[in-house]
């Protein structure tokens, strides 16, 4: 096992508690302004539906208005950046996600209006601020404490172009991150609890485990992706047991392998049925009306459609449901249609083909353009590339870290970001998929860096780790500085936006 110090956060010195305080509370609150400003300043200055927007924003103005997501007429886009909002009927739309994350995007619709930029995309500016605050508490607890190295991933989350982008226009993925990095959250407390209370046999009470069952189970019904954290971190949790029991194991009458059988079964009981009661109160206003999708299919012909034998007696809004379900997942696995932005996951935590969300080009003397070469407003989900590049690294060495040394921090990310990369690379590689999945599994990547910062402030004490790891994050700041125009939309020069594009993929 890894020595205790080995990748400890740098030792505190003795100050006064009232600045430890100051520093404790106003450094993180200060983290969480910088994100707020990144995310909600102009956030409405463009005023009509980008990228997949087209489908969520109405959708879920649909399902708060029907309960289920409504079909809207042809030309219904053009109307919509009009601010004509009614052109939608009651007919039911076939749509590819579950209802959670429409519900969350409708949130912000009715506190600002429908017909507002800034209503429709301030619940995935909401997720984002919080997701920077959840991963400096997760920071908090994994390195033993430290403020300056919550401080350090906060930032790193804060400044990234991907996750300000992921931010700034209403998709599904800020949410599926902040929810399961939410459940992660619940996982490492729930490691904590069982540390403390497993003496000599099972911890039969595990209401961390509850609370993160729920929160994926929550996940899954924003996408389905949100299942992998489920059953990535119920596996995690069994084998953070066996460690624990086998620890134990070496001590005179301490422990039974039965135990971790039994333990097991404990844990599954506590994680997964949860976990599946909250992916289907998702589907609420689905069952309780009767105009979704497939919500009649069984009784539109019963004879043909109606389970049978030993399944007949099964209600009828279980099988409509499973049949959705069936649907859902046969367009899910045969999306193959080819798109100029599609990208290969393996190529993800490089940036190597970021997506293209907006973009507008414009003439000199056209729309405030004053450059001789013409303008581009842009809106390219471009991670910040020194802090991708950087976490590339970092995963090597967490790799290293865990393999040489069973760290258990280590375990912790490398299973964040298993789950929301190894699915994409492993079974779905030739879908269409794009690099903006990759705010799944990014808030895991910055907590590895940030480990490794750590491990640079420790072994280089004094100036030459503040220099290091300071040099670093003022050019990651630099950078953010550079290129946020073109991950908020700003216009500038063609040739400004032409010099921030350093890879022919990234055009």
């Amino acid at each position: 096992m890894i020595q205790a110090d080995a990748t400890a956060a740098p030792a505190r010195r003795r100050i006064p508690m009232s600045r430890r305080r100051l520093w404790d509370w106003g450094a993180p609150a200060g983290v969480v302004v910088i994100a707020a400003l990144l995310r909600l300043v102009g956030l409405g200055s463009i005023h009509q539906l980008i990228f997949d927007e087209t489908y969520y924003v109405k959708d879920a103005w649909t399902l708060s208005q029907l309960g289920y997501e409504g079909s809207w007429g042809s030309g219904a886009d053009s109307s919509f950046n009009q601010g004509i909002t009614e052109t939608w009927t009651r007919a039911a739309e076939f749509v590819a996600h579950p209802p959670l994350g429409k519900w969350l995007i409708a949130l912000g619709e009715h506190l600002f209006g429908i017909t507002d930029a800034f209503g429709w995309r301030f619940s995935t500016a909401v997720a984002g601020v919080l997701a920077v605050v959840l991963v400096m508490l997760i920071a908090k607890r994994l390195f033993h404490g430290s403020t300056l190295l919550a401080v350090i991933s906060g930032l790193l989350m804060a400044i990234d172009g991907n996750a300000i982008v992921l931010s700034r226009v209403a998709l599904l993925d800020n949410f599926v991150m902040l929810f399961a990095l939410a459940g992660v959250g619940a996982v490492l407390l729930d490691r904590d609890w069982r540390d403390r209370r497993a003496a000599r046999g099972m911890v039969l009470w595990r209401p961390w485990l509850l609370v993160a069952g729920l929160l994926f189970g929550l996940d899954a019904g924003i996408k389905w992706s949100g299942f992998y954290f489920l059953a990535v971190f119920g596996v995690y949790v069994v084998l953070c047991d066996v460690m624990a029991y086998r620890r134990k194991w070496r001590e005179p009458g301490a422990g039974h392998p039965f135990t971790v059988l039994g333990q097991g079964v404990v844990n599954f009981v506590q994680l997964v049925p949860i976990a599946l009661a909250a992916y289907l109160a998702t589907w609420t206003g689905w069952l309780v009306t009767d105009g979704g999708w497939d919500r009649h299919w069984v009784e539109s012909d019963p004879k043909l459609n109606a389970w049978h034998g030993a399944l007949s007696w099964v209600p009828y809004w279980v099988q409509n449901l499973w049949h959705y379900h069936t649907e859902l997942y046969n367009y899910s696995i045969n999306l193959h249609a080819t798109h100029p932005y599609q990208s290969n996951p393996l190529g993800w935590i490089l940036m190597l083909r970021p997506t293209s969300m907006y973009y507008v080009g414009t003439q000199d003397g056209q729309d405030g353009c004053t450059a001789s070469g013409g303008c581009s407003a842009a809106i390219t989900e471009l991670g910040n590339p020194f802090i991708w590049w950087a976490m590339a690294l970092a995963l090597l060495w967490l790799i290293w870290l865990f393999a040489r040394y069973r760290d258990r921090r280590a375990g912790l990310l490398l299973a964040g970001v298993g789950a929301g990369w190894l699915p994409w690379v492993i079974l779905y590689h030739g879908r269409t998929i794009f690099t903006f999945y990759s705010i799944a599994f990014e808030p895991y990547l910055i907590l590895g860096l940030t480990l490794a910062l750590g491990q640079i402030l420790r072994r280089w004490r004094g100036a030459r780790g503040i220099a290091v790891v300071g040099g670093f994050l003022l050019l990651a700041c630099a950078a953010t500085v550079f290129f946020l125009p073109i991950w908020t939309g700003i216009q500038t020069s063609y040739a400004y936006w032409h010099a921030h594009m350093w890879l022919d993929s990234w055009i």
